[in-house]
């Protein structure tokens, strides 16, 4: 079986890895099932963000998300993680993650 590629946007891997470290192993592992062509354990469609966004959603030492897109056959692409605080997704978190997936699909579409 091939994994995917994972392809990180930003600092979307410096900030996975400030994790506390049961919350970024448990990240890691979501991150490989996915690579591997499965579905987190825990996730949710964040269409807020864009088509074929979703969220893991990391229950570890405090609530933890990773916001991804895997729909495309090239790779795995790390929009964005971070540390969640509040019941609802900052509109901060959702509006850098729309600013990466649109530089992203308008290098795509350049290639």
């Amino acid at each position: 079986m091939a994994l995917k590629r994972v392809r990180w946007l930003g600092n979307a891997r410096a900030v996975m890895r400030a994790f506390p470290p049961n919350a970024r192993r448990e990240a890691g592992y979501q991150l490989y099932r996915v690579q591997a062509g499965h579905q987190p354990s825990d996730w949710k469609p964040m269409t807020r963000v864009g088509a074929g966004v979703r969220e893991i959603r990391i229950h570890a030492d405090g609530e933890y998300r990773v916001l991804y897109l895997a729909t495309r056959p090239e790779a795995v692409y790390v929009l964005h993680a971070f540390a969640k605080k509040r019941q609802s997704t900052p509109k901060l978190d959702v509006d850098l993650a729309q600013a990466r997936l649109k530089e992203l699909l308008r290098r795509r579409a350049r290639e």
